[in-house]
């Protein structure tokens, strides 16, 4: 997937979806992205002056996914 290409689409598309509408379009193209293996850098990179694409991408870094981990692991612990 050639994300300059997905970027200029963005782009386009975005000015014909309602402001409050665009975070939840975001975050389906991530998704999306994600989903075919698009690495979260390269995405970063394509989108970098997007606010929405950023932000949809805050669910995908590595801090954060540590820091869900580290939550499952205080929850199992309640169980004991």
């Amino acid at each position: 997937m050639d994300e300059q290409f997905t970027s200029v689409i963005w782009e386009e598309l975005k000015r014909y979806i309602n402001t409050v509408d665009r975070a939840d379009a975001a975050d389906a193209l991530v998704n999306i992205m994600i989903d075919n293996d698009v690495d979260v850098a390269d995405i970063r990179s394509a989108f970098a002056g997007d606010r929405d694409i950023k932000n949809a991408l805050s669910n995908y870094t590595s801090d954060d996914v540590e820091e869900l981990e580290s939550e499952d692991d205080d929850i199992d612990d309640w169980d004991e």
